[in-house]
């Protein structure tokens, strides 16, 4: 193993929880939002995208460069091409970076086409090389993976966790589903629990991790050292604090609705708001009420009559009349399956 340590947790004697990197979603903005509810132990960076002319984007960078959130900025990196791959590495560990982390699990059709994020899981032997040399020049600090359990299916996935623990991966994050399987279908904890066996380092379980109740039975039933929470942090920015308290056999602290209202009021205050169209702010907060929404009702009135607004005051007037006329209800601490 390598003798670099990982970053110290918020907890060390619970399991680790991490927010998973999500490409326009999980910029400095949200790592803020997110921490002003409850941190995660560690954040994860949008991918910088890495090719023969890629440089450093300066909005993914500033959710390293900029962070306040006290919390330590794992930064992930997207490519195929090694020169560059290393190049990038050893720009990003100029920073205050906690460590470098290689996308091998996107599943957009965009990506792993061009054989890279989930496409790598087709090329183990093209992996073997891309984190032979990464460990070489990421040697002071944790070099980490995140990656599905296969692309198609599951033929590679032997040869994949053989090199990780071949180069001292330090962490891998291993979301439970192929890269064909999107975000659909059965997550395949046993896999995970099978990678916590089979590797070293430790295993952060990913995949519809949707509440507190859902990671504490996917740390029993894996093993992992620890979650990684994605989608699910969108929609419900409590659930690291929620996922603790479990942890420590607390109850879960109600949230009220008219606490979801003002969850929505930091969306919508994002710093770039001056440079964003009205119709894109309100497709983008969409984006995450889509989420938010399958905790509001159970019959999903919400949902649809968010889906249907096409104004900003439609919008903000619909989340008054539901969120805050009735803030003496709570916000579901799980999502309604029936939605």
């Amino acid at each position: 193993m390598s003798e670099v340590l990982l970053p110290q947790p918020l907890h060390p004697h619970l399991p680790l929880t991490a927010l998973a990197p999500m490409q326009d979603v999980t910029n400095l903005w949200f790592m803020k939002v997110i921490a002003h509810y409850g941190s995660p132990d560690y954040f994860f960076t949008e991918y910088f995208r890495v090719n023969e002319t890629s440089r450093l984007n300066p909005n993914i960078l500033s959710a390293i460069t900029e962070n306040d959130t006290l919390r330590p900025v794992f930064a992930q990196i997207l490519g195929e091409s090694i020169p560059d791959l290393v190049r990038t590495a050893r720009e990003l560990c100029k920073y205050n970076v906690a460590g470098i982390d290689l996308n091998m699990g996107c599943p957009a059709p965009r990506i792993y086409r061009k054989n890279v994020g989930g496409g790598l899981l087709l090329l183990p032997e093209k992996v073997d090389r891309i984190l032979g040399e990464l460990r070489q020049v990421v040697n002071d600090r944790p070099l980490t993976v995140k990656m599905r359990v296969g692309f198609e299916n599951t033929d590679t996935f032997d040869k994949i966790l053989y090199l990780i623990d071949r180069h001292n991966i330090d962490l891998l994050s291993l979301h439970g589903r192929t890269v064909k399987d999107m975000y659909h279908g059965v997550v395949r904890y046993d896999l995970i629990a099978e990678a916590v066996k089979r590797v070293r380092c430790p295993v952060l379980a990913n995949g519809n991790i949707n509440s507190a109740t859902a990671a504490l039975e996917v740390l029993s039933q894996t093993g992992a050292a620890g979650v990684m929470v994605g989608r699910w942090a969108i929609g419900n920015p409590w659930i690291f604090h929620q996922i603790r308290q479990a942890l420590q056999s607390e109850a879960i602290a109600p949230v009220p609705l008219a606490e979801v209202r003002n969850y929505i009021d930091h969306l919508w205050r994002t710093p770039t708001v001056a440079t964003i169209p009205m119709r894109s702010r309100l497709g983008y907060l969409k984006m995450y009420l889509n989420y938010i929404a399958l905790s509001v009702d159970t019959n999903g009135h919400f949902l649809r009559q968010m889906r249907q607004t096409s104004t900003e005051a439609e919008l903000f007037n619909l989340c008054d009349n539901v969120l805050l006329a009735a803030s003496h209800e709570n916000f579901s601490s799980v999502p309604y399956s029936v939605l």
